[in-house]
């Protein structure tokens, strides 16, 4: 789709996007911050009055410790998150994140610690709490809707494979967040954070502020400790936006590392869930209890003998000494607030013992846009029926098309926004087998792996990249969509390779991560590089859910 802007795409949802608009970027532009610190210029606008909660920042450990001396429960944990969110999601500054809570969380949970004291924890994730993402699916009381009033009453008829490792692992599913409606593919003039079901969700950082999509809600929720942890998926920049955008780390794995089977899709070769959480341990912790080969994905199949258990062996304070990083350079320059920040965490990099090669330019960035969103039109029609027929006969709806017609005979609850002109372009497309999407997606791999971050890396003998994962969180605007300023997600997502976001710092009191990302199957490379940077740098705060920011 045609830009303004001559700047590689940022993520799904920047390439989307008729035009690019720099101005929640400019607007928070010099002077610039310390690393990790955040700019005092929100003096003038009034703290909430939010009541400090007893599980803010705690980590799964921390939990764990607690359970094994008493002072927790699984089944207190799933009460103290669930009152929280009552007193500062559903109401106080109303964040929005939540779209539906589970009713059987308290009973899943005292079954739980029942088993803990018979048996012992089954693992580190054992009686915690988790959110997961509303296009997720579980055979339980709640529904499966991506956000959209056409899959109102939708109730799969078994567990997403993500549930399902979830349920295995001793994890209380506690609800499902709200999410940019269908992850953010219905157009291309879309309001992240929203969706027909589930209305607008908040940046915690600055109400006023949008938590980037697809995965808000995730993203929100988990930063304003409405929960432990969070499940979140991507298809280009929905689990790293977020995360940036609400100071959380994100690890959106390779595809095929964690099973799609019973996720809403857009793209088969794009898609993918990952842990969206506070620390880069815990998301370790939880990426380790959602991988697996699924019969039903058969993109797990090439995970075996590449994946883990247990990702918490690779976090290693140590991790960046000796390391060699590339900095992609393209990626940059969006922002200058952003690039100060960037070379400040450059900086923090060589200090910890890495050697940075700068640049080492990804030479086809921009070369893959306009065919990634062609495959998505092919791969979101086929993918989106073949999801729709598996709900079986009481599915609401059955195909795109009747998706399509729900939403213009609802248009006041449904398009009051924006409309679905990507829906109506993807229904127009034919089956997988036309020449036209097999040489769009060949020249995806070819330009995004061979060429792309596999050729980069040979060249410069790379251990990982990085680049931002975008700008300060824009002002939400209802009238002409979002306003991405830039950003770095595409390249790994084209590819299918694995890229993690961590906080580097704050802009104006609003959070900007960076990226890292590499090979494919490099996860245990890229946690012990952010984990090092994370630990070194210890920029992430918690939010204050100021109504705004003051910029003067």
């Amino acid at each position: 789709m045609p830009r303004k802007s001559a700047k590689p795409a940022a993520n799904r949802r920047l390439f989307l996007k008729t035009a690019l608009c720099g101005s929640a970027a400019a607007a928070l532009a010099a002077p610039y911050p310390a690393l990790g610190a955040a700019r005092e210029i929100t003096a003038a606008v009034p703290v909430p009055d939010v009541k400090t909660f007893e599980l803010d920042e705690i980590t799964i450990a921390d939990l764990q410790d607690g359970m094994k001396s008493g002072k927790f429960t699984a089944r207190s944990l799933v009460e103290k998150y669930s009152a929280r969110i009552h007193e500062i999601d559903k109401q106080g500054p109303s964040i929005n994140a939540i779209i539906e809570m589970n009713p059987d969380a308290e009973s899943i949970a005292e079954g739980l610690d029942r088993e803990r004291k018979a048996k012992g924890p089954r693992g580190p994730m054992h009686g915690i709490p988790v959110l997961i993402k509303d296009n997720i699916d579980t055979a339980d009381k709640m529904m499966t809707t991506a956000g959209s009033l056409a899959l109102l009453g939708s109730k799969p008829l078994q567990d997403s494979y993500v549930a399902q490792k979830l349920r295995g692992a001793g994890a209380v599913i506690l609800g499902k967040t709200n999410l940019s409606e269908w992850a953010n593919i219905r157009s291309s003039h879309s309001v992240s954070g929203w969706s027909g079901r589930g209305g607008l969700t908040r940046n915690p950082y600055a109400l006023d502020r949008n938590p980037c999509g697809s995965s808000s809600g995730t993203g929100a929720g988990i930063s304003a400790n409405l929960c432990a942890v969070g499940i979140g998926t991507e298809t280009d920049g929905s689990i790293v936006c977020p995360s940036s955008s609400n100071g959380l780390t994100g690890i959106k794995p390779t595809v095929g590392l964690v099973s799609r089977n019973g996720i809403i899709p857009i793209s088969h070769t794009q898609d993918g869930a990952g842990p969206m959480c506070r620390t880069i341990r815990d998301a370790a912790t939880l990426l380790g209890a959602l991988t697996g080969t699924d019969p039903g994905d058969s993109a797990t199949a090439a995970s075996s003998g590449k994946s883990y258990s247990d990702y918490t062996q690779f976090c290693d304070p140590n991790g960046l000494k000796g390391a060699r990083i590339g900095v992609a350079r393209k990626y940059f320059g969006f922002s200058d607030s952003v690039d100060y920040l960037m070379e400040q965490s450059l900086d923090a990099m060589k200090k910890q013992g890495a050697t940075l090669v700068d640049p080492a330019e990804i030479e086809t960035l921009g070369k893959f846009d306009e065919s990634e969103l062609l495959v998505f039109m092919y791969e979101l029609k086929a993918d989106l029926n073949a999801y729709l027929a598996r709900l079986g006969p009481s599915a609401p709806v059955r195909t795109l098309k009747d998706i399509i017609d729900f939403n213009d005979r609802n248009r006041q609850k449904e398009l009051p926004y924006f409309g679905q002109d990507l829906f109506l372009k993807a229904q127009d497309k034919g089956p997988l087998t036309e020449k036209a999407y097999l040489e769009a997606l060949e020249k995806n791999h070819q330009l995004a792996r061979t060429e792309g971050i596999d050729a980069t890396m040979d060249k410069f003998h790379l251990d990982a990249i990085v680049a931002p994962t975008g700008g300060p969180a824009w002002l939400t605007d209802l009238v002409t969509g979002d306003h991405f300023a830039g950003g770095s997600s595409n390249a790994a997502a084209v590819a299918g390779y694995p890229n993690i976001n961590v906080t580097a710092g704050f802009i104006s009191g609003l959070p900007v991560g960076i990226s890292f990302f590499g090979r494919a199957w490099s996860e245990p490379t890229l946690i012990r590089l952010a984990f090092a940077f994370e630990q070194s740098t210890k920029a992430r705060r918690a939010p204050r859910f100021l109504p705004t920011i003051a910029t003067s």
